[in-house]
């Protein structure tokens, strides 16, 4: 809408000045009855009657077919109509019989033939158009943006992508407009927006957009059902789900009765971010996430990310005619550890631009941005791009999913499946079951986001078996950053964590009055990342002699120095050996039945001995600490495969003294 505005602004500003500025005698024609002709179809332009201008218009080409500003206003008047290939037409037509045409008149004809993928003549004229004497700041930045499009465009279509869009189905398209699909971690559930309509009568059709979801049954998805509790006789659109698809996202905007779809939602500006929790199966009342991220600004098209921690949403500025919208970028905010949202952060200038971002996503390995703009080098128009995220933790530049992904036409609101391979977006095409529907395609290799698999289950009381609330830390092995930290939910103890494909990461399960679990999974060499990891987490109540493995303290083969992967688990047992200030233990090392059994025992002294080390380093002092090998003689399962050798290789610690 933005690039048709500024064609038709740039228009009406060179055809007032074509009425006014042109004094007797100064019209390319001498032919005075062509002339009058003119000037008659002029000002019937002026009073909106097209039709009899074009007739005046046809006249004064018959008297005179050199005629320039003919075609000149001709192409106005098609413009004004959003008929673009026949103003492109009467433009080369003014080229071909003008020696000097209004520099003005290359721009115009230049940013409609880029809406129309016309990228060679589009670059001609804009290149025309730059040996103006002199240009106006903005508008030569704007012709710039558009010769990088061209160049772009024009290199994307010799290089095409593979791009094989897939409808859908019945089960989830219908003759109603269908687009902003979400999906959650597991790819079970899919949720999407539909524009039902309605005659209001006298001629009048009226839209309202609600909440439909599928389930995925049997690798297909079932027929898809409105969604209860969130749906109201208001508009609800642009729905993101949390990754386990317990909390939903979505924009509402104000309503002529100065709702938001619903008497009982309070707003803070023209179109704010709701959410809801699913609570024993049914989705709570819808409340405003508020400030500092709903504000008299325009928010809207959350993506909420899969470590359940920063929320992006697009921002806009109100324009000063209130229907129109500008400074339209991605902003992120990120909660803290109260469970409150911060203060939105606008991303930094290789992803916003001076132009339009909408339809942000971040894709389930919180490492992959996907948006559209039509501020970057693209197809013209709107495009999706993607980036990918740093070692420093910055976004790295917009890559442009190509063509034919892209085109000449808006292309947005596009949504990566968990797996990295499959993207959904609403199209118009032929072929469809009317209107926008719903396809997906698999998008190119280097355009993935990582693979994701994922980690569920809940905590329990291991002597009571009751659901308990814990804390859960996820750590990076190989950065020994912590990736992600929650809470199994209350009353029922559940939990779900994303693990990224390609990484080995420990987890400790943490609560006070508990020994802490832990647990380790290595995705490097794993060969289905799509496999998830489903089990329960038994928490041991504190108490004498009970003992816990410390699965993620780690020592190559046949030595007793602690690898730097072992640092996070032991980080984490000297923080439960200050938090419970009087509890003693023994660490305990024990091997397989691999070797000699003297080198086994001292192999298990040294290894005990070496946590022993690093805790009294740590500030723990050593009348609390005891350590001792084991050798093979306490083995937890017999060793008679490899994968049972390894776990009877282990680190211990258990509770000598309250």
């Amino acid at each position: 809408m933005k690039l048709f505005l500024s064609i038709f602004f740039t228009a009406a500003c060179l055809f007032s000045a074509l009425g006014q500025s042109i004094p007797p005698g100064k019209y390319s024609s001498t032919d005075e009855k062509a002339i009058k002709h003119f000037q008659a179809g002029l000002k019937y332009y002026q009073l909106g009657k097209d039709n009899d201008a074009l007739e005046e218009l046809d006249k004064a080409e018959k008297r005179d077919p050199s005629f320039g500003e003919v075609y000149e206003l001709r192409a106005d008047i098609f413009m004004e109509k959003r008929d673009f290939p026949k103003s492109i037409e009467q433009y080369k037509k003014l080229f071909s019989v003008s020696r000097n045409p209004h520099w003005q008149t290359y721009y115009t004809c230049a940013k409609m033939e880029l809406v129309q993928g016309s990228y060679e003549d589009a670059k001609a004229h804009y290149e025309k158009f730059l040996k103006a004497p002199a240009i106006d700041p903005e508008m030569e930045l704007d012709v710039r943006l558009g010769l990088d499009n061209c160049n772009f465009a024009i290199d994307a279509m010799k290089h095409p992508v593979n791009f094989n869009p897939v409808n859908m189905g019945p089960n989830i398209n219908s003759s109603y407009p269908e687009y902003f699909p979400a999906i959650t971690v597991d790819g079970k559930k899919f949720l999407f927006t539909r524009r039902l309509t309605r005659d209001v009568g006298q001629g009048m059709v009226a839209g309202q957009e609600d909440f439909y979801a599928s389930n995925l049954v049997d690798g297909k998805w079932s027929p898809s059902t409105p969604v209860d509790g969130i749906n109201t006789p208001g508009n609800e659109g642009a729905p993101c789900y949390s990754a386990n698809g317990k909390i939903l996202f979505f924009a509402a905007c104000m309503e002529q009765d100065g709702s938001y779809g619903s008497p009982d939602r309070r707003g803070y500006g023209s179109c704010d971010i709701f959410y809801s929790v699913l609570e024993n199966g049914h989705w709570s009342k819808p409340q405003n996430v508020g400030p500092p991220v709903s504000t008299a600004a325009y928010e809207t098209q959350p993506s909420f990310s899969s470590d359940g921690k920063s929320l992006y949403f697009i921002r806009s500025q109100i324009g000063t005619d209130k229907h129109s919208l500008k400074n339209q970028d991605i902003y992120v905010s990120t909660l803290n550890d109260k469970g409150e949202f911060g203060e939105p952060k606008r991303l930094s200038d290789k992803i916003n631009t001076p132009e339009t971002e909408q339809s942000v996503f971040i894709a389930a390995d919180n490492m992959t941005l996907y948006f559209s703009s039509n501020g970057h080098p693209g197809m013209g128009g709107l495009d999706i791009y993607m980036s990918k995220r740093q070692p420093d933790g910055e976004w790295g530049e917009a890559v442009n999913l190509g063509y034919p992904i892209n085109t000449n036409a808006n292309d947005n609101s596009l949504l990566v499946d968990p797996n990295g391979k499959l993207a959904y977006f609403a199209s118009d095409r032929p072929g469809g079951f009317g209107a926008l529907d719903l396809y997906s395609f698999e998008l190119p290799q280097a355009m993935r986001a990582e693979k994701v698999t994922y980690f569920k289950g809940k905590v329990y009381d291991a002597v009571s078996k009751k659901p308990l609330e814990a804390s859960f830390d996820l750590i990076d092995l190989g950065t020994q950053k912590s990736l992600y930290t929650a809470l199994s939910e209350r009353g029922s103890g559940e939990f779900f964590l994303t693990l990224t494909a390609n990484k080995n990461y420990a987890l400790n399960v943490t609560k006070p009055g508990y020994l802490f679990y832990s647990d380790n999974f290595a995705l490097k060499e794993t060969k289905d990342e799509s496999k998830p990891f489903i089990m329960d987490v038994p928490l041991q109540p504190i108490d004498t002699g009970k003992a816990i493995v410390l699965k993620n303290v780690f020592f190559e083969t046949g030595k007793y120095d602690l690898l730097p992967d072992s640092k996070a688990e032991l980080n984490k047992l000297v923080g439960f050996l200050n938090l419970n200030k009087t509890l003693k233990i023994e660490l305990s090392g024990h091997t397989d039945d691999v070797g000699g059994k003297k080198e086994n025992l001292l192999l298990s002294q040294n290894r005990a001995k070496a946590v022993y080390e690093f805790l009294i380093a740590n500030g723990i002092v050593k009348e609390r600490l005891s350590h001792k090998g084991y050798g093979d003689t306490r083995p937890v399962v017999p060793n008679d495969s490899p994968e049972h050798r390894q776990m009877n290789r282990r680190t211990e610690f258990r509770i000598t003294g309250k």
